[in-house]
């Protein structure tokens, strides 16, 4: 019996959730494959590619490497490469192919909470997380955002992103602004503590709060978040994996018993 293989690579890599995640929905699916967290930085990836063999079903990828290893692969996904970040590697008939399925992600975490099609959005952070989150907004149907950081050129950048993917756009710096949270979706991908500072302006909020830091939980801002409609970096790490099980598995994932390896 051939023994199938994935793993999750980063550095540093021993917090990751990811081994949970898979190994859980495995045993559920009486599948006999292996899923670890490997110690991999950016220098050592393109060799730890190579050494891989037919047994290897897939990768997951975290920090620094989601977007150092689009050069190492022979297909990326469009809208993966139009974010320029990779979480997700899988073989192909030509090497290996890049998807992310991190926009799958907050699509999922954000429409199981949403009441209704969102259509206007405020991005807190303008990071690689930002700009998964952003693709996500467009394919919920936003039309609608506005970019909020620390640093307006950074702000700026995923503006341009935004435009490139069919919304209306504009920065801002991340100074609160109430007005800025009168929409259907606000979504952080901020620090806890930095985004805290925006907690005084939200009791007027009728939309849905996508945090995506979840430890501790709830974060200052899911705390004072006046509605319950709220999706957090744990629900954005389960479904991200639950498409990467059906990516490698070709199989529909059991949900509940990957829930159920989430610490609480």
């Amino acid at each position: 019996m051939t023994v199938h293989h994935a793993a999750v690579l980063g550095s540093p890599i021993a917090h990751s959730l990811s081994p949970a995640l898979h190994r859980a929905a495995y045993a559920a699916l009486g599948l006999h494959w292996t899923y670890d967290a490997i110690e991999v930085d950016e220098a050592g990836l393109a060799g730890f590619l190579a050494s891989l063999d037919e047994s290897w079903v897939g990768l997951s990828l975290t920090r620094p490497l989601k977007s150092a290893v689009i050069p190492l692969l022979s297909e990326v996904d469009e809208v993966a490469r139009s974010v320029g970040a990779i979480n997700t590697v899988l073989p192909s008939p030509h090497g290996w192919r890049g998807t992310n399925t991190d926009i799958s992600g907050v699509v999922d975490a954000v429409s199981r909470v949403q009441s209704r099609a969102p259509v206007t959005a405020t991005v807190l952070g303008a990071g690689a997380t930002s700009r998964s989150v952003l693709a996500a907004l467009a394919e919920l149907g936003v039309t609608h955002v506005t970019v909020c950081a620390r640093r307006l050129e950074a702000a700026r950048e995923c503006s341009s992103l935004a435009m490139s993917l069919g919304m209306n756009a504009q920065a801002a710096d991340l100074s609160p602004q109430a007005a800025l949270i009168d929409v259907d979706v606000v979504a952080s991908t901020l620090p806890g503590n930095v985004a805290s500072s925006w907690s005084h302006v939200l009791a007027g909020a009728t939309g849905t709060l996508l945090d995506a830091s979840y430890h501790p939980w709830p974060t200052p801002l899911a705390a004072a978040w006046p509605n319950a409609a709220i999706a957090s970096g744990r629900d954005m790490l389960l479904w991200q994996a639950v498409e990467q099980v059906r990516l490698m598995t070709g199989v529909e994932p059991p949900v509940q018993a990957m829930s159920a390896a989430l610490p609480e």
